[in-house]
């Protein structure tokens, strides 16, 4: 999501990950490009469960790690980044006097997670977007709110990562609505690349192709996360056994958040024999009509070991033509 506090001068290279932990929350990290000419906050609504209070978001830090999504593109061979192109503007404005909301020192942000959208009354005027924005986009109105101020006026700094109490079970949320100078457009210039992990996708997908796969509409990586993340410094943020998917929002598109279907258990495999077990399959199979042919070729020549034994013994106690029958 393009939504700063202040104006920006550009913003672009926006990655987005997602994934159900399987016990009623949602992890998001967020990472972008962006030039202010002034001290500015990215504010991301999610939809946190109704009510949440204000300690809901754990916030992971991951100032150690800021090749967290060059090491998810790892996972897809020949990845091809977004472009640094995408403008947006915004004008600030909020109302004060509440008491203040708990403020996390996230490795170099200053972060804050607002309950609700009367609770910005609670933060710095400086970082925050007016009521009158956020009216324009109503399925907002029982959101929350997380703030990260940025320290620099420019850069790439590193992944913002959290965790938050998801009233959405069986879908991943991907804040990607951009607001520019307090209207919400249409459509918008997006330049987003989002990654996601669940099971349900795994258990379906097809063998690597470097496109987007039938069954899901993204595209799975070649291996697993574990294979390419440091998931020690990832925080628990990613899962190593799983793959990870991935889809790329480029181009003049309709200004909306996305939300992906992700039913059952997030962390279940059923493993597709398409994801893992299909190398091992045909082998299995190629193999299988000569170890046949071998067995029976083993069976006959056993079988013709055993007559000619027999036939040995036969021919040994049948009687001589100098031998007389007994009286």
């Amino acid at each position: 999501m393009c939504c700063f506090a202040q104006p920006v001068t550009a913003v672009g290279r926006t990655q987005i990950f997602a994934r159900l932990s399987g016990r009623g929350t949602q992890y998001l990290v967020y990472q972008m490009q962006y030039d202010s000419p002034t001290r500015n906050a990215m504010i991301l609504p999610i939809p946190t469960v109704v009510k949440a209070a204000d300690d809901a978001v754990q916030f992971v830090n991951m100032n150690k790690y800021d090749r967290f999504f060059r090491d998810l593109r790892a996972a897809f061979p020949e990845p091809t980044p977004p472009s640094f192109n995408s403008k947006t503007n915004a004008r600030a404005g909020s109302d004060t006097g509440a008491a203040p909301l708990l403020v996390h020192q996230v490795g170099n942000f200053t972060a804050s997670f607002v309950p609700t959208q009367q609770d910005f009354s609670r933060l710095d005027p400086q970082f925050v977007i007016s009521a009158d924005t956020w009216a324009k986009i109503p399925k907002y109105q029982d959101y929350g709110f997380v703030v990260f101020q940025l320290e620099q006026l420019r850069g790439e700094p590193h992944p913002m990562a959290f965790e938050f109490p998801t009233r959405e079970p069986d879908q991943l949320f991907f804040p990607t609505v951009h607001i520019h100078d307090g209207e919400v457009h249409e459509r918008e210039d997006f330049d987003h690349t989002l990654y996601c992990q669940h099971a349900a996708f795994d258990n379906v997908v097809g063998k690597y192709t470097r496109r987007s796969d039938a069954a899901t509409g993204l595209t799975r990586s070649k291996t697993t996360g574990g294979d390419t993340v440091d998931v020690q410094r990832a925080a628990g943020v990613v899962n190593e056994n799983l793959l990870i998917h991935r889809k790329n929002l480029q181009g003049r598109l309709v200004n909306q958040d996305v939300l992906i279907a992700a039913k059952g258990d997030p962390l279940r495999l059923t493993r597709s024999p398409y994801w893992l077990g299909a190398p091992l399959l045909g082998i299995a199979l190629a193999a299988w009509p000569v170890g046949w042919l071998i067995r029976r070729r083993m069976r006959l020549a056993a079988g013709d070991k055993f007559a000619g034994e027999k036939a040995a013994e036969e021919t040994a106690s049948a009687p001589t033509s100098t031998e007389r029958p007994p009286a």
